[in-house]
């Protein structure tokens, strides 16, 4: 039965803007287009907005804390975590908010300590993922992939570490997103730029150094073409990656290095990453999935 009702929902300028890729705006897409298919009229704004049902992306509303007052929050990532700068910003933020929506449980447990808020006002809805044919691996297994802002905070400099002490080996690895710092480091890197699409299918491992994660929806989109992935064990990291991949320490270039040497030189190692990600593949969520969890606070 159709929910029916009207949502406004508050996102930023440019999301669907090619050049300006980025997992919150996907998400935001994404999750607006499943509620229409589920029934209910979405109302997209730039600008804050009253009405009965409010939802604001989190980027947004942080910069200007006091104009989103009973407006159901939608936080991609706690942002005091990684830019204590915002923590007062985002907490008169989520403290005024009618409801909070994370995108992962930890970044629920997070604000709910960190900002000392009522658990029942936090619900999570994590992302879902578009249905993808499956990825054909090449032999070697030496196509790496990154994606993410190409800054300190996604751990270039870490993965750049640790592919320097694989020189020996054959392998490409590709970077897909902006470019945040200057160095590029390893020359066998190739940095595309942001991409609409990143080139899950030409992959055969997602390497991700990052030392923040909400969540990781670049874990689960490698994850829908059955490529595994090797990830920090930080923040939501875990929750995307459900047992497909490896889960390594943060900022430790050398434990990453043996890992990547594992994959790239045993083939039983390769198959076994594969066969975990085919199992978490097929238990991944869809953006119907989100939706329904939104619908929760929009009754």
């Amino acid at each position: 039965m159709s929910p029916g009702g009207t949502v406004h929902f508050v996102v930023p300028e440019g999301i669907d803007d090619p050049h300006r890729p980025s997992g919150g705006n996907r998400y935001d897409r994404r999750v607006i287009d499943a509620l229409r298919d589920r029934g209910w009229t979405v109302a997209e704004h730039h600008e804050p907005v009253r009405a009965e049902r409010v939802i604001v992306d989190g980027l947004l509303a942080v910069r200007d804390p006091d104009a989103w007052g009973g407006a159901i929050v939608l936080l991609h990532m706690p942002f005091a975590e990684a830019y204590p700068e915002l923590e007062d910003a985002e907490r008169r933020l989520l403290r005024a908010a009618r409801t909070i929506v994370t995108t992962s449980e930890w970044s629920r447990g997070w604000v709910i300590t960190h900002h000392d808020l009522d658990p029942p006002r936090v619900i999570v809805a994590p992302p879902g993922v578009d249905p993808a044919p499956r990825a054909t691996p090449s032999v070697g297994g030496g196509r790496l992939l990154s994606v993410g802002p190409v800054s300190r905070l996604k751990g270039h400099d870490v993965l750049v570490a640790a592919l320097g002490q694989l020189d020996d080996l054959e392998w490409t690895c590709t970077w897909v997103g902006a470019r945040d710092v200057d160095d590029k480091g390893a020359d066998r890197i190739t940095y595309t730029g942001p991409l609409p699409a990143p080139p899950y299918s030409d992959a055969d491992l997602l390497v991700s150094a990052s030392r923040h994660e909400a969540y990781g929806m670049a874990v689960t989109e490698a994850l829908a073409q059955g490529v595994p992935a090797v990830v920090t064990d930080v923040g939501g990291h875990p929750e995307a990656l459900g047992g497909g991949g490896l889960l390594l320490p943060a900022d430790d270039p050398d434990t990453l290095a043996k890992e990547l040497r594992r994959w790239l030189t045993d083939p039983d190692a390769r198959a076994d990453l594969r066969a975990a990600a085919a199992r978490r593949r097929a238990s991944l969520r869809s953006w119907d999935d989100t939706a329904r969890d939104l619908e929760a606070v929009l009754r």
